[in-house]
């Protein structure tokens, strides 16, 4: 599951525990209400972090949970309706009135790599864990949001084929090249600690949160055209 804890200006959502952190309805569920309580107590100058313990910072979609339906018909509805329950949480990210840091201390796999992508800035540890996009090689077509992400959020077509197209399992350093990551760091403490030093400098600015979400949303409209997220005109609050 997960749990929120707020210090200063500074919101840490952390996934709990050692295993996968899987999404599953339940782990979507609890994420959704953690996003809804950030944003019910987002001020100038809040920041989010997401953070995971263990060595997973999310291995994707529950595949178990949705094989143990009992069916392939069964099972694939499970997938779909975890797919469909997750849309919203990559909208809540890209719509949530702060800036917001991904600390990858472990593994990030589909949906998990998605989460990781939906924040403005990734930090990642460099002495384990990959950055994994398994669709291609577990025989699964991308959702169509997580495709209108990608090309939102990854320039470089080189980058693109890596991640998609030769389903690569990307090492920090590979991922910094490609510009996937925004650093990366020796160890989880040191990934953390990055992320919480991003985190405060931004905190500083004092930015006013709905213009902030208008802001970064201009920056994605593929994927906020598939992800129905419309724009919101702000007015000016200093001239």
């Amino acid at each position: 599951m997960c749990t929120l804890e707020k210090r200063g200006d500074i919101f840490y959502l952390t996934l709990t525990g050692d295993g996968e952190h899987r999404l599953n309805p339940d782990l979507i569920t609890s994420l959704g209400a953690a996003l809804a309580d950030v944003k019910s107590q987002a001020a100038r100058g809040s920041v989010l972090i997401t953070k995971a313990e263990g060595n997973f910072f999310s291995n994707g979609f529950d595949l178990k949970y949705a094989k143990a339906a009992g069916s392939p018909e069964a099972a694939s509805d499970r997938l779909l309706h975890m797919v469909e329950m997750f849309r919203p949480i990559v909208a809540d990210l890209i719509s949530l009135p702060m800036p917001t840091i991904a600390a990858v201390t472990g593994h990030a796999a589909a949906a998990g790599l998605m989460l990781a992508m939906s924040h403005d800035y990734v930090t990642m540890r460099s002495d384990k864990g990959v950055l994994y996009m398994s669709e291609m090689d577990i025989g699964l077509p991308l959702p169509d949001y997580f495709s209108a992400m990608i090309r939102s959020k990854v320039s470089s077509l080189a980058a693109r084929r890596a991640l998609v197209l030769k389903a690569s399992k990307l090492k920090a350093a590979e991922a910094l090249g490609l510009g996937l990551i925004d650093s990366a760091h020796a160890n989880a403490e040191e990934t953390v600690k990055a992320a919480v030093q991003i985190a405060e400098t931004l905190s500083k600015r004092r930015w006013e949160g709905k213009n902030y979400a208008v802001m970064r949303k201009s920056l994605l409209p593929d994927a906020c055209t598939v992800l129905k997220l419309t724009e919101t005109a702000v007015m000016p609050s200093r001239l």
